[in-house]
């Protein structure tokens, strides 16, 4: 079973999308819900939203539970894997030796090949890419530079901008590997349907936010 450890925003999107280009279909996506919203592997907001757009994409889902405690998770993970025959997994991973050497490890425990097809790319080349050929949104923010107007906004040229402009003045991770923001993807090339949302909204402490979906739907494209 070919499987892809599936969040929903750019990163996993864009390796699924990049292993099709390479002829490799993905036949599973794995989205982990983790009940601890600062969870070190796995992304959270939105994560629920995830079966809309593998039903765009046409491709098997399935969520898998973990409570989010740190190391503890990945035999949550480990477990997933085993109950799902993974053969193959690819991941988003670009840059966080963190996450990149747990999953390889548990891998390699497994007898699993793991493909990371954006590992090592530039965070900027990667930005302009999804900003061209996806339609993605900013859902959670916790960075200096990275206000509330960030919340729910399209990764489009000018956002690109303004997070480089932020990553000049104050060094956050443009890749968001840092825990910097969270995104989603609403539209993609594999994608065969588009998901427009129905209802949002934003909260906001400190300096930090999240966009919130609340109803959305699969439209024509």
């Amino acid at each position: 079973m070919i499987a892809a450890l599936y969040s929903g925003g750019k990163d996993s999107t864009l390796a699924v999308q990049k292993m099709r280009d390479q002829g490799k279909d993905v036949e599973l996506l794995i989205s982990m819900i983790s009940e601890n919203e600062f969870s070190y592997m796995f992304h959270r907001p939105n994560i629920k939203w995830t079966d809309l757009q593998a039903e765009a994409m046409g491709i098997e889902h399935v969520f898998a539970k973990t409570k989010g405690v740190k190391e503890k998770e990945l035999a949550d993970l480990e477990q997933a894997l085993k109950d799902n025959e993974v053969t193959e997994l690819i991941t988003g991973a670009v840059a966080s030796r963190y996450q990149a050497d747990r999953i390889n490890d548990i891998c390699k425990k497994l007898n699993i090949e793991h493909y990371a097809p954006l590992w090592g790319m530039d965070p900027l080349t990667e930005l302009n890419e999804v900003s061209k050929e996806f339609n993605a949104i900013i859902t959670s923010v916790s960075a200096a530079g990275l206000d509330e107007s960030f919340l729910g906004r399209r990764i489009d040229s000018g956002t690109v901008d303004d997070l480089v402009e932020a990553n000049k003045k104050y060094k956050i991770n443009l890749s968001f590997e840092g825990g910097e923001a969270e995104s989603f993807v609403l539209d993609a090339p594999l994608f065969n349907k588009t998901i427009a949302i129905v209802k949002a909204h934003k909260t906001w402490s400190g300096t930090s936010g999240t966009y919130i979906i609340d109803d959305a739907d699969l439209v024509s494209k």
